[in-house]
C-alpha cells in the first residue's frame, strides 16, 4: 500500500485537473454556440482554434519535455564517464530557467508567426463574416502564445517535481474564473469576449507557475535556501 499509495494520490490529482480542463473547453463550446444561430461565431471560433494550434502543439511537445528532463536532472547520481557527481536540485533548477527561457522565447516566436499567417488562414474560408469574425480571437490567439510558453513548460515542471495536487488545484482555480468569465464576457464582447475568458483561464495558470516555482516548489529559491542550510 505503500508503494501504491503516491500513484493513487498522483493519478488522482491528474485526473481533477483533466476534468477542470475538459470542463473549461465544453463551456468554451456551449457559450460559442449560443453566441448566434447562424453558425458564423462556430465557424470562426473553429478558425481562431487553428490559428492556436499552429503554435500550440511546438509548445505542448516542451511541457512534454520538461516532465522528462526535471526528474532526471533532481537525481543526484555519479557519472563515471565525467568520474564527478552530476544532477540535482541546482542543476534542475538551472534546466527550468532555461526551459523557461525558451518557452518564452518560443512563445514570442511562434505567436509572431501565427500573425504574420493570420491572412492566408483567413482566406481558407470565402464567408466574410466568419473572416471578420474571427478577426481579433484570431489576434488573441497569436498573442496568447507567450503566455503559452511559460505555462505549459512550468505546469511540465510541477509534473516533473511531483507537485500534482497544486497542479490540479491551479487549474480547478482557473477553470472557476473562466466560467465565470464565460457568463459576462460574451454577452458584451461576442466571440472575442469567448477568447477573453481563454486569456483569464491562462493567466491563473501562469500565476500557478509563478507561486510554484518562486514559492512552493522544491526548486524555489528558499527551499533550496533550506537544503542548502541543512
Amino acid at each position: 500500500w505503500k508503494d501504491l499509495q503516491p500513484l493513487l494520490k498522483g493519478g488522482a490529482a491528474l485526473q481533477l485537473r483533466n476534468l477542470a480542463m475538459n470542463l473549461t473547453f465544453l463551456a468554451v463550446a456551449r457559450a460559442t454556440q449560443k453566441l448566434d444561430e447562424t453558425g458564423i461565431s462556430a465557424a470562426a471560433h473553429a478558425m481562431s482554434i487553428q490559428t492556436f494550434q499552429i503554435g500550440g502543439i511546438v509548445l505542448l511537445a516542451l511541457s512534454t519535455v520538461a516532465q522528462t528532463v526535471v526528474p532526471n536532472d533532481l537525481v543526484e547520481r555519479y557519472d563515471k564517464k565525467s568520474k564527478q557527481t552530476v544532477g540535482g536540485k541546482l542543476v534542475a533548477k538551472g534546466t527550468v530557467n532555461r526551459l523557461m527561457s525558451w518557452g518564452f522565447l518560443l512563445g514570442i516566436g511562434l505567436g509572431a508567426l501565427q500573425l504574420l499567417l493570420l491572412p492566408l488562414l483567413h482566406k481558407s474560408n470565402p464567408i466574410e463574416e466568419v473572416r471578420e469574425a474571427a478577426r481579433l480571437p484570431s489576434i488573441l490567439a497569436s498573442v496568447y502564445q507567450i503566455m503559452n510558453g511559460l505555462v505549459f513548460i512550468g505546469e511540465g515542471v510541477m509534473v516533473g517535481c511531483g507537485n500534482f495536487l497544486q497542479l490540479s488545484l491551479s487549474t480547478v482555480i482557473a477553470t472557476g474564473a473562466t466560467l465565470y468569465s464565460l457568463n459576462t464576457l460574451p454577452n458584451v464582447y461576442g466571440l472575442t469576449g469567448v477568447w477573453m475568458s481563454f486569456g483569464v483561464f491562462n493567466t491563473l495558470r501562469l500565476l500557478g507557475v509563478w507561486y510554484h516555482q518562486a514559492y512552493h516548489g522544491p526548486l524555489a529559491p528558499r527551499n533550496l535556501k533550506k537544503n542548502n542550510t541543512e
